[in-house]
């Protein structure tokens, strides 16, 4: 079992601004309360996310969105800067996420699920999984500037929801527990209201008008499972060695 003493560093690392918000911010407020430490990181920009604005203008906007949202929990932000819709997974990517490991060295990362209705998403899910691992070899080179020293342990890992928590075919994917979000749901919201360049590309290219109302909707729905309002659903990755006991459930 692993034992918790002084504050926890919390990762959070996401594909896209406005993830993290959809589906772990309720969380991270809590864990912001249990006095833990929480740092933001997204794979990309959101340099895609406009019809109307260039790849590099819509970027600035979307990372200075990340970076009001982030101000609202007292995290860091950080951007790894891949491009949307062109995350792979190979040797150089994996390089770039195991630094940020490194440098943040947490003691839980949250990332994208396996499983999701995007390949950005299970990239990042792939990517995340391996720099956790990768961190603690010391024989692994990053070839990033100023690199960080090796981290000390694999840290715990967990994966949020798939949207609508299904699979590619619209089935139910298994979660292994739920969060009761209800006191700081607000919170979450007003968080993901910091992306408001997002809720515009949604409304535009998905048909999709309702962005803080679709969040609340799927909260509630996850709630509903455990008997509170709101809820957010996650799984712990247990796989040979990651740490097996629940230090998020510990925490809260």
């Amino acid at each position: 079992m692993t034992t918790v003493s002084g504050p926890m560093k919390i990762l959070a690392i996401h594909a896209h601004p406005d993830d993290i918000e959809l589906q772990c911010a309720g969380t991270l407020l809590l864990l912001k309360q249990k006095g833990c430490s929480i740092s933001l990181a997204t794979m990309t920009p959101g340099d895609c996310g406009s019809a109307e604005l260039a790849p590099e203008e819509i970027a600035e906007v979307r990372r200075m969105e990340a970076v009001r949202s982030a101000e609202l929990i007292g995290a860091d932000y950080t951007c790894l800067e891949f491009r949307d819709l062109s995350i792979v997974h190979d040797n150089d990517s994996r390089r770039r996420v195991t630094e940020v490991i490194r440098k943040t060295r947490p003691d839980i990362v949250i990332t994208a699920p396996p499983v999701d209705y995007m390949s950005d998403h299970e990239m990042t899910s792939r990517l995340v999984r391996d720099a956790c691992f990768n961190a603690s070899c010391p024989n692994y080179v990053t070839h990033q500037w100023d690199p960080a020293d090796p981290t000390q342990k694999i840290p715990h890992l967990y994966y949020v929801d798939a949207i609508q928590g299904i699979d590619y075919f619209g089935r139910p994917l298994p979660t292994d527990f739920i969060v009761d979000v209800t006191t700081t749901f607000e919170q979450k919201l007003k968080m993901l209201a910091c992306h408001e360049s997002q809720r515009a590309w949604l409304r535009r290219q998905h048909g999709l008008d309702e962005y803080l109302e679709g969040c609340r909707r799927w909260s509630a729905e996850r709630g509903k499972e455990i008997g509170v309002q709101y809820g957010e659903a996650f799984t712990q990755h247990r796989g040979h060695p990651y740490p097996h006991d629940n230090l998020l459930v510990s925490l809260l």
